[in-house]
């Protein structure tokens, strides 16, 4: 379908949005396609962020980018920013209709979006979250010049799991595997809810299919990922705890990691669970948000401090020096001075191996954005400066304390440095480890050193 055609994608955002472009290149290179560049290539497909404004902007950046270096390309808009400018338009389109106004179809037959203002969308084909499966049948389309009529649908009406998959990752020793997508928590900040629909779970038949097929390409790392995986299962009948201890029975398989996961997973019943397969690697990323009890409650985060606290000691509990990572957000509508500072001392009082700072941001839809107390953007910037500050302090007493310890490493690439080329890779607490050739017994690189694991001091 697609002989002689070279594509290329660019990914934007989070592992979810990794995981769906590694499948659509998969499903294009089953159609005949070949990979492209970013400036040489015939169909050029840009996968959307929209979890802040800064995403937003870089999304309509890069897709006005791939327009001036691939003039002659199909271009491709699709993921989180083009569903939430997907659904603004719907929404003035079925009020226009109420009141009898006319509007603009979503596409002409360019497929160019018709929309103007900051939202317009420079690309011939714009494809909605819940299209991805079908992206294969809508290029094609757009190149023989047929009109579509289903690229864009209200993501709520649309409650099926969208099972891509792939065989082989873009590293080829790390895969990311989309086991859950959609949220119901409606955070006040957040616009994921409304982008990406309600929760909603892969099949497990489907996940141990693709862990397996994985596993015999000779992946070594699963990381288990979802847009709110904590919310994987069915009451009562299948639990994330369930999967983790399915995928660990495959062979092929040495490392299972999990992606971000809501405080309220971190049970003793999970971690009884989980501690006892030595797959898992003790490594785990905290969806916290905040650090401070009032400001949790105005985010409609259903849990306290006191909890988090309690969380991070159990970890430590059943896991010798876990790597505790954590997404923050400050400036939150409102937060005082002392309501940050309280943030700060508790990020001081459980100790994280890496903390990813956010300045709030205004998300249009959001309860959040309708809220009193706006901050300056200064003000942001300087607590994020602040809180940033206090989280590298950590991570550099966190990394200090494996010094010239024995690593058990993945390697992943080989790299020069000034004093050398060197092996580079990860730890299963995920610290990036360079290791010299002659660490572990070779006198130049080796290539086939790469996707296995061995054990160094450095």
């Amino acid at each position: 379908m697609f002989s002689g055609k070279k594509i290329y994608i660019l990914t934007l955002g989070c592992k979810v949005n990794q995981y769906e472009s590694d499948a659509m290149y998969e499903a294009f290179f089953a159609a005949g396609a070949e990979r492209g560049t970013e400036d040489a290539a015939d169909i050029c497909i840009i996968n959307t962020c929209s979890v802040t404004n800064i995403a937003d902007r870089k999304s309509r950046q890069m897709i006005s980018k791939l327009r001036k270096e691939n003039p002659d390309a199909l271009i491709v808009a699709t993921g989180c920013y083009v569903q939430a400018v997907a659904n603004r338009s719907m929404k003035n389109a079925r009020f226009s209709e109420k009141h009898g106004q006319n509007t603009p179809s979503v596409s002409d037959a360019h497929f160019r979006y018709t929309n103007s203002g900051s939202d317009r969308i420079d690309a011939d084909l714009i494809v909605g979250n819940n299209r991805k499966r079908d992206i294969v049948r809508l290029v094609a389309s757009a190149l023989s010049g047929q009109p579509i009529q289903d690229n864009l649908v209200d993501i709520a009406k649309d409650p099926e799991f969208e099972d891509l998959r792939i065989r082989m990752p873009e590293t080829h020793t790390r895969a990311y595997l989309k086991i859950q997508d959609g949220c119901n928590m409606f955070c006040a900040y957040c616009i994921i809810p409304y982008v990406r629909g309600r929760i909603r779970n892969k099949e497990l038949s489907s996940i141990l299919e693709e862990v397996q097929t994985l596993a015999d390409s000779g992946v070594k790392e699963i990381v288990l990922t979802g847009i709110n995986l904590s919310s994987f299962g069915d009451a009562g009948k299948l639990s994330l705890a369930d999967v983790v201890c399915r995928i660990h029975t495959i062979p092929g398989i040495e490392r299972i990691r999990l992606g971000s996961l809501e405080p309220r997973i971190v049970t003793e019943e999970f971690l009884r669970r989980i501690s006892t397969l030595p797959k898992v690697c003790p490594h785990f990323h905290l969806s916290l948000q905040s650090g401070c009890d009032t400001v949790l409650k105005r985010m409609n985060r259903h849990y306290t401090t006191s909890d988090i606290i309690a969380i991070t000691d159990r970890l430590r509990r059943y896991y010798d020096r876990p790597a505790l990572t954590a997404d923050l957000i400050v400036g939150f509508p409102g937060e005082t001075e002392e309501e940050f500072e309280t943030t700060c001392q508790t990020v001081e009082r459980i100790g994280l191996y890496e903390a990813h700072v956010f300045p709030f941001s205004r998300r249009k839809g959001t309860v959040a954005d309708r809220m009193d107390g706006q901050l300056t953007e200064a003000v942001k910037k300087d607590r994020v400066r602040r809180l940033m500050q206090l989280a590298d302090r950590q991570k550099e007493a966190f990394e200090a304390s494996f010094a010239k310890e024995p690593k058990n490493v993945l390697i992943e690439e080989i790299v020069d440095l000034p004093e050398g080329k060197c092996y580079r890779g990860h730890t299963e607490r995920y610290l990036l480890v360079d290791i010299p050739c002659a660490a572990i017994g070779d006198e130049k690189p080796d290539e086939t050193r790469i996707n296995t694991i061995v054990s160094c001091i450095s």
